[in-house]
């Protein structure tokens, strides 16, 4: 009986996991097309002062990286297997440059250098109205039939 209740178990917790991640995985593919759209052309460096500003990893190729609040950088980078679970993430620099192609972004702990292979300024405003024309709703009246309620 107990191995019973332990499948179903272990059943209902992969179905609601496998529910749960489609979500997830739209949302991260639709992060990635707004930073995207909002990205400039590529760049060679940016300056960098820390500390950091903020950071969203899209995938475990590219992140976004605020050195100011209304100043980010698209990063791609090589395979980076753990960067959509870090919780803390640094990056390599020279006299206050961060190049493409020379400087790395570093992962948790264990410092993981991934190479940064391409950078890319991103227009904050234009990310952010993006993102506020997603929150609005179409609001319409209800329709009440003649006689109804």
């Amino acid at each position: 009986m107990k191995s019973i209740q332990l499948l179903s178990g272990l059943l209902i917790a992969g179905l609601l996991a496998g529910c749960s991640s489609v979500p997830y995985a739209q949302r991260q593919s639709q992060r990635q097309a707004e930073y995207a759209a909002a990205a400039g052309a590529p760049v060679r460096s940016f300056h960098f002062f820390s500390p950091m500003y903020s950071w969203e990893a899209l995938s475990n190729q590219q992140l976004a990286v605020y050195t100011r609040p209304n100043q980010a950088w698209l990063l791609d980078v090589d395979s980076c297997p753990n960067l959509t679970f870090a919780n803390v993430i640094g990056l390599t620099s020279s006299v206050h440059e961060v190049s493409a192609r020379f400087d790395r972004v570093l992962t948790g702990r264990d410092h993981f250098p991934c190479t940064i292979t391409q950078i890319r300024p991103i227009d904050v405003s234009h990310l952010r109205a993006a993102q506020q024309a997603q929150r609005k709703i179409d609001e319409q009246p209800r329709v009440v039939p003649a006689g109804g309620q």
